[in-house]
C-alpha cells in the first residue's frame, strides 16, 4: 500500500507539531521543515533543494512568523510571503496539494481587511495559495497542547495558566472582548479533511473555529482561575474585541467538535500533568 509523502512546515511549532503527530499516526510518511534554511544567504535555492530532495505528495504549510506585534517588514514578508510563493509554485508545478495555514487576522479590526503587519502578510500568503488553486485555512484563537514555546503569542488559557502557577495577578481588559477558541484538536481534524477532499476544496478559503463567541471570562472560569479587571487606558490602540467564525465558511462536511468545556478540561488536564 503506498502511504503518501508528507511535508509539514513550523513541525516544531504549536499547531505543526500537532499535525505531524496526528499524519504519523494515520500511517503517513512525514516529514518536518522548520525555517533553518533562512539561516542561508541563497535560503530560496536551499528551500527548492528541500523540497526536490523530499518530493512530497502533499505540503502542509503551517510556518510562519506569528508575532502580531512584529513590525519588521522584511522579516515578516520574507517568512509569511515570499516563502509561501515559493512552496506555493513548486507545488503547483509538481501538481502537490498545498493546504496553507491562514489567519482569521485577515479580518481586521473592521471584518473587512487587516489591521497590522501579520494579518497583511498572511492575507498577501492566502491570496497567492487560493488564486493557484491551493487550500487556505483561516483559524481563529487556537489553543492546546503544545503551546509552551509561543511565549506572548500563546492562548489566554496557557499564559493565565502560568501566572496563576506563580502567584501572579491575572487582569483582564474591561468591555469583555470576545474570540472564538478553537481547539488544536479541531485544527488538526480540519487539515486532514482538507486533505481528505482537496479537489472539491482548492482555490477557496475556509474558516476554521468553533462557531461560538465567548468571553476570557468564560476561558478563566472554567479553568478555576480568579480575576480581576485592569483599566480602560490599558486596552491598545486598535485592539480587536470580537471574532467569531461563519459556520458557512467551514468546509462542507467539517465541523468542529470540541466545545470551550470540553477543550478547557482536556487542555487542564494536559496542563496539571
Amino acid at each position: 500500500m503506498y502511504m503518501k509523502k508528507v511535508i509539514v512546515t513550523g513541525h516544531k511549532g504549536f499547531i505543526g507539531r500537532s499535525l505531524l503527530n496526528e499524519l504519523k499516526k494515520n500511517g503517513y510518511d512525514v516529514y518536518g521543515l522548520d525555517e533553518s534554511y533562512f539561516s542561508q544567504e541563497n535560503w530560496t535555492k536551499v528551500l527548492l533543494i528541500q523540497l526536490n530532495e523530499i518530493n512530497p505528495d502533499v505540503v502542509f504549510h503551517v510556518g510562519a512568523c506569528s508575532d502580531t506585534l512584529e513590525q519588521d517588514v522584511d522579516y515578516m514578508m520574507t517568512r509569511n510571503y515570499e516563502s509561501t510563493k515559493i512552496i506555493m509554485d513548486w507545488c503547483k508545478e509538481n501538481d502537490c496539494p498545498m493546504i496553507y495555514s491562514s489567519s482569521a487576522a485577515n479580518y481586521g479590526i473592521n471584518n473587512e481587511y487587516p489591521s497590522n503587519l501579520y494579518g497583511w502578510s498572511k492575507y498577501a500568503g492566502e491570496g497567492y495559495v487560493i488564486s493557484n488553486g491551493g487550500v487556505a485555512l483561516r483559524y481563529f484563537n487556537v489553543y492546546g497542547p503544545g503551546e509552551d514555546q509561543k511565549g506572548k503569542m500563546a492562548s489566554v488559557a496557557y499564559q493565565m495558566h502560568l501566572r496563576a502557577w506563580t502567584g501572579k495577578e491575572i487582569l483582564l481588559f474591561p468591555k469583555k472582548p470576545q474570540r472564538d477558541f478553537v481547539y488544536v484538536k479541531d485544527v488538526v481534524s480540519a487539515n486532514l479533511f482538507a486533505l481528505g477532499n482537496y479537489q472539491r476544496l482548492k482555490g477557496k478559503y475556509y474558516e476554521v473555529g468553533f462557531g461560538e463567541a465567548r468571553g476570557f471570562e468564560d476561558v478563566l472560569d472554567n479553568m478555576g482561575i480568579k480575576y480581576e479587571y485592569t483599566d480602560e487606558d490599558k486596552i491598545p490602540v486598535g485592539y480587536q474585541f470580537y471574532t467569531c467564525s461563519d459556520s458557512n465558511k467551514w468546509m462542507g462536511g467539517w465541523k468542529p467538535t470540541w466545545n470551550l468545556e470540553m477543550g478547557i478540561k482536556d487542555y487542564k488536564n494536559y496542563l496539571e500533568q
